[in-house]
């Protein structure tokens, strides 16, 4: 007799329960939502809401929460996709000098020819430049390659 290999996926890393996964639908669709409100929705004691996020946000499972620009405000000025080479040892640092700058929309670690591959969104082709000459003059950048994207295909992340 063969066993079934698993087929329900596994539970992210600290959520618990169908409540804790409610909890986070409910803040996915509202981040600024009030506990109140939320225990509301959830049917629980709004206690009960505020230590399920303390545990959610300790554990991992929430990391944080932000503001998504309406596809209007998204789809002015121009984005570009950034390959960053780093010198070795300084991908900590050259990753917090771009967290700071708020056309980064989106940064990963990658594998192959680049380190880091940076999404950023910039008000006008200018700013973009000046931004791509700001992010090549941090310490510990060896290299960046960019492509401007001309029109998105697909899109599956709103």
């Amino acid at each position: 007799m063969m066993n079934k290999p698993k087929t329900a996926s596994m539970p992210a890393p600290g959520i618990k329960d169908p409540l804790d996964r409610e909890l986070i639908h409910l803040l996915q669709a509202n981040a600024r939502e009030s506990t109140a409100t939320l225990a509301r929705k959830l049917g629980v004691a709004r206690t009960t809401v505020v230590a399920r996020l303390a545990r959610l946000e300790a554990s991992g499972a929430i990391v944080g929460y932000t503001t998504r620009l309406g596809s209007e405000a998204a789809d002015q000025g121009v984005q570009a996709f950034v390959g960053i080479t780093v010198q070795p040892k300084a991908g900590r640092e050259v990753v917090a000098k771009l967290s700071r700058f708020p056309e980064l929309r989106q940064l990963a670690s990658v594998s192959g020819e680049y380190d880091y591959m940076a999404v950023l969104r910039a008000e006008s082709t200018m700013r973009l430049d000046a931004l791509l000459d700001e992010l090549g003059d941090i310490e510990g950048v060896i290299k960046t390659t960019s492509s401007v994207v001309l029109a998105l295909r697909v899109d599956r992340t709103s």
